[in-house]
């Protein structure tokens, strides 16, 4: 029989229909970052993704982050910013525009997305219901001797130390899509910064959700010769850190991810961000788009 372009779409369609059944009423955590945030046609591609993905039954939730957003707002106000082991370091002054940005510009234009393509988006930063409470970090630098370390006080930048997940279950109940920055408060009373992986995969341990999706700027985890790796289990991602396969930025987001499966999330996804409608293609499809981890 000759295939036709109404073939192929109801292909698609029974193709996504064992998805859709097995995630209806489970909780899914994307992190949304990387190319797919600026570039305008991924944007509107990942917005309609997250309200088809509420329309069948599915809870998402977003995370974003918002580094090259802060960045460039810091240029144009000829603030300098310093970067030890990747983290900014955030004085009270670079504080006030990482709130700006993350819970105001970016969490806003993402919920604005989300809402114009026909979902319901609630913006939240980790003050909002005693949502995220952060711990300050600090990090050490060792001297030219080896001997001694130095303690480096990175300003506002924190970890996750407790989520309370009462107000973002109360919006997944109400038919609300929550929009998460990643901003804590401190038992001090102060605001901190904090990686937007890390409080994905923390959301999505809390939440005991089904799946954890990462959007990166890569095609996922390669080996050696650039070959997609999927499919992967702890132990093959501590042989892949321990030969040096895995390394450098994705470091932090395989940690990231390995916490969350040890924490009781069922599988983790790092996925194409760059690939228009990556994260229904990695949900729906047999084939998708990125690199499985699974516990």
């Amino acid at each position: 029989m000759k295939k036709t372009p109404a073939n192929t779409i109801a292909h698609v369609l029974i193709e996504a229909l064992p998805y859709i059944q097995k995630f209806k009423n489970k909780t899914i955590v994307v992190k949304f970052g990387g190319n797919a945030m600026v570039d305008e046609v991924l944007k509107h591609s990942f917005a309609r993704d997250i309200v088809l993905m509420k329309l069948v039954g599915i809870n998402p939730i977003v995370v974003h982050g918002g580094g090259p957003q802060i960045g460039e707002l810091l240029r144009r106000l000829d603030i300098s910013t310093q970067f030890i082991d990747g983290m900014r370091v955030t004085d009270s002054e670079t504080m006030d525009i990482v709130e700006m940005v993350l819970g105001g510009q970016v969490n806003k234009q993402i919920v604005n997305l989300i809402n114009m393509n026909g979902g319901k988006a609630i913006g939240l930063t980790g003050k909002d219901g005693d949502f995220i409470h952060a711990k300050k970090i600090n990090t050490h630098t060792i001297s030219d001797n080896e001997k001694a370390s130095e303690l480096i006080d990175l300003g506002h930048v924190g970890e996750v130390d407790s989520i309370d997940p009462a107000v973002v279950n109360m919006l997944c109940q109400s038919d609300f899509i929550p929009v998460i920055a990643p901003i804590g408060v401190g038992n001090d009373g102060h605001s901190y910064n904090i990686n937007a992986d890390l409080v994905a995969g923390k959301v999505a341990e809390v939440l005991k959700a089904e799946k954890l999706l990462l959007l990166t700027n890569t095609a996922g985890i390669l080996d050696k010769e650039g070959n997609l790796l999927t499919g992967l289990s702890i132990t093959d991602i501590d042989d892949l850190i321990t030969n040096g396969t895995i390394s450098g930025g994705m470091l932090p987001k395989i940690r990231c991810a390995t916490d969350a499966l040890k924490g009781g999330v069922s599988s983790v996804h790092i996925i194409d961000g760059r690939v228009e409608h990556a994260v229904l293609l990695e949900l729906l499809t047999d084939q998708g788009v990125g690199t499985l981890l699974l516990r």
